[in-house]
């Protein structure tokens, strides 16, 4: 498992994933930009994501659902079944923030679900890229909703994912 901690700050209404790979960051950068790559890990085993869209650039925009094991378009705890990335900064290949929250089919705000921002830093390291994912809330109450629904936990898993996409090249 790539994953060597996670960490919940309430203090700061966050939670953070650290993640480390024997490949270099160029490599691991690309598991964010390429959509197909995305695909296949972002989202617990089992529910996969499928991106509509995937426009990484400033000011660009995401669109995904994911999929559960018997077909059906999966949401947590009643959630609206489409989730949206915009992308606020890239700064290709060291880190790049996102806001990030459940949405509309066209990558709208949708239901009365909090959204929040992730950074992913990309740091290289003698044995390949330790990759840190940090979601950040508006407040307390907003972290704890989405700690609830499982967001870190669901994160930490896809996160274990990416060595299998690694290993092929």
């Amino acid at each position: 498992m790539p994953v060597v901690r996670t960490e919940t700050d309430p203090v700061d209404a966050s939670f953070r994933v650290v993640s480390e790979f024997a490949a270099p960051v160029e490599r691991v950068w690309r598991l964010w930009e390429d959509p197909r790559q995305v695909e296949r890990w972002w989202g617990p085993p089992g529910y996969p994501a499928t991106f509509s869209r995937h426009d990484f650039a400033l000011g660009g925009r995401s669109v995904y659902f994911m999929t559960g094991p018997d077909g059906d378009q999966a949401s947590p705890g009643g959630a609206p079944q489409y989730a949206a990335w915009r992308y606020l900064t890239i700064d290709r290949p060291r880190f790049l923030e996102i806001e990030n929250g459940f949405s509309d089919e066209s990558g709208e705000p949708a239901g009365d679900f909090p959204w929040n921002r992730f950074r992913v830093d990309l740091q290289p390291i003698e044995t390949g890229t330790r990759m840190t994912v940090t979601a950040a809330f508006d407040d307390h109450a907003s972290l704890a909703r989405m700690l609830d629904l499982g967001m870190q936990e669901g994160m930490t898993e896809a996160t274990g994912q990416i060595d299998a996409i690694l290993a092929e090249g």
